[in-house]
């Protein structure tokens, strides 16, 4: 989420390039998942600069944005950390994979059967589910987004939790304050770090955290 439509279109943009970028680095098809996530980002904030554009409301482009930003990120992420590692690291990502996908059903549902409305609120816009139990939901789907990449096994994929995890917070803070809504930055800060993961990884030699 960003502050304006424009700010989302250029974040967007950015955050897509980068996507482009990782995904033509990538030599190990295990290392795609991870590689794509500023992709999917990147599409994140296209969808939220129409959402701006239509003025909130409950369309199309308000359910696309709740779909990625819940239920499919709360897979995608372990999975990504899953396909990328081997050994005692692979075995552990499967547990955030279990919890993702568990976290995600229940979001999805929750999705299913609640209209969801987008409000602008001077410079953040606030997406209004209602959703039961959310206290456990945003629980799960920390552990296994943040999680999985705290307990890869490799370093990079190690520093990128802990940035989301302080970021998520700093962000939230904001966006609570109804202040400014700075999650795009957040989402260019860490496809810049993924493209340093996937450099790193495609140079010869390099395996994959065990």
């Amino acid at each position: 989420m960003c502050w304006s439509a424009t700010a989302d279109l250029v974040a967007g943009a950015a955050i897509t390039s980068v996507g482009v970028a990782c995904v033509s680095r990538t030599r190990r098809a295990g290392d795609l998942p991870l590689a794509a996530l500023p992709l999917l980002l990147g599409a994140h904030q296209l969808v939220e600069a129409h959402v701006w554009h239509t003025g909130g409301g409950t369309g199309a482009a308000t359910v696309a944005w709740a779909v990625i930003a819940l239920p499919l990120l709360a897979v995608w992420v372990p999975v990504g950390v899953w396909c990328a590692v081997s050994g005692r690291a692979a075995r552990r990502a499967a547990v955030f994979v279990a919890v993702g996908a568990v976290t995600a059903a229940f979001l999805a549902h929750g999705l299913a059967t609640r209209p969801v409305r987008a409000e602008i609120r001077g410079h953040t816009m606030a997406y209004v589910i209602g959703l039961p139990r959310a206290e456990l939901l945003v629980a799960g789907y920390l552990i296994a987004t943040v999680g999985a990449l705290l307990l890869s096994g490799d370093r990079w994929l190690t520093a990128l939790g802990m940035l989301a995890g302080v970021g998520a917070l700093v962000c939230w803070l904001l966006w609570r304050l109804e202040f400014v809504s700075t999650w795009c930055a957040l989402a260019a800060v860490c496809s810049v770090v993924l493209y340093g993961w996937v450099s790193r990884r495609s140079r010869p030699g390099r395996a994959a955290p065990a």
